[in-house]
């Protein structure tokens, strides 16, 4: 299945009445979605619900499941982004350096904090600040997304 289907099966799953009640199948059913979104390179959304998963198997006490979770959260940790996952447009990594900044941090010191170079955190900035619609870094900490 594409990814559209593939997503829209996952939703319909999630919204048949009483699903909740069916914890292992849904936890299941979260693993094997958060598994195919890492593969696609939606390493946010992938993290985000594999960790759903990972908390309804430890609930269950379901231990071989919850390795499975965190291989696939190791996993995750190495796969790098494909586009942008947040709903103002920004990547993982440019909402982390937009955060840092927005606290009054300096580029060296946000690069310190992210192990980047202050001109890399310059130019996230660069591609920052239109995608916000903002022009000053005063101004990021009202443009950002609640965390």
């Amino acid at each position: 299945a594409d990814d559209a289907e593939s997503d829209a099966a996952y939703a319909a799953a999630c919204a048949v009445p009483g699903a909740g009640e069916w914890v292992f199948d849904m936890a299941r059913l979260r693993l094997l979605h958060g598994t195919a979104l890492r593969r696609r390179g939606r390493r946010a959304e992938a993290v985000e619900t594999l960790h759903a998963a990972l908390r309804a198997f430890q609930g269950l006490g379901a231990e071989p499941w919850v390795e499975q979770c965190r291989a696939g959260l190791r996993e995750a940790d190495r796969t790098p982004n494909a586009a942008p996952v947040q709903a103002c447009g920004l990547t993982a990594q440019e909402l982390r350096v937009a955060r840092l900044v927005s606290t009054g941090l300096t580029n060296k010191e946000a690069g310190a904090a992210l192990q980047l170079s202050p001109r890399t955190i310059g130019a996230h900035l660069y591609r920052i600040f239109p995608k916000l619609g903002v022009t000053s870094r005063a101004a990021l900490a009202g443009a950002l997304p609640e965390s």
